[in-house]
């Protein structure tokens, strides 16, 4: 029965519905930007970060990580962020150009991670390491807590700085990777093993 999940050419998993939720909310997220619905528009985000958190968690539980469940998460993940950025801009429009240099730093190390991972896979790379999962704990907590709550510093820069160390780490590994790998812990994990 597992050998049947994993293959790409079946139905897809509870895992990877949950991830395509992400994609597929995401112009109803933009409808509620637009007509200035703040609070539904932070509640279903606060959803689609719970079910970034929940299919991770069930596809290693299931056994049932392929590479197109992991793939899958990644584009619901950068569309949910993605999505939340615009929410800001738009409810937090004082806030963002108050940090404007701040996010087009972080911003400028995610495109060239993206772009080194397209020239390298042809593809976005998804190691889902253990620093890209609490950045994006970071990043959720904020954005989730800018929305019902207002600003907290702290938080923010804290959100910032683990984004751009953990984006670092990626560009790290997608030049030690000659081919697409997904889930690795991280760079200690990496550089450990080849001792």
């Amino acid at each position: 029965m597992i050998k049947w999940i994993k293959s790409p050419r079946r139905k897809l998993s509870i895992p990877d519905w949950l991830s395509l939720y992400r994609t597929l909310s995401a112009p109803l997220l933009i409808v509620l930007i637009f007509m200035d619905e703040r609070m539904i528009f932070a509640v279903l985000l606060l959803i689609s970060f719970l079910t970034d958190a929940l299919d991770g968690f069930l596809a290693r539980r299931m056994n049932i990580v392929t590479q197109r469940g992991a793939q899958l998460d990644s584009i619901g993940d950068a569309i949910t962020f993605c999505v939340g950025i615009i929410g800001m801009v738009k409810f937090e429009t004082v806030f963002m150009k108050e940090q404007m240099f701040l996010l087009l730093a972080a911003f400028a190390f995610y495109i060239l991670q993206l772009s080194l991972a397209y020239w390298r896979y042809g593809m976005p790379s998804s190691f889902h390491t253990y620093l890209a999962k609490i950045a994006a704990i970071f990043q959720g907590t904020f954005m989730l807590w800018l929305f019902f709550f207002g600003v907290e510093y702290w938080l923010f820069y804290a959100a910032v700085i683990l984004s751009i160390v953990e984006t670092v780490e990626e560009i790290w590994l997608i030049m030690l990777f000659p081919e697409w790998k997904a889930n690795v812990k991280g760079l200690l994990w990496v550089l450990n093993e080849k001792k």
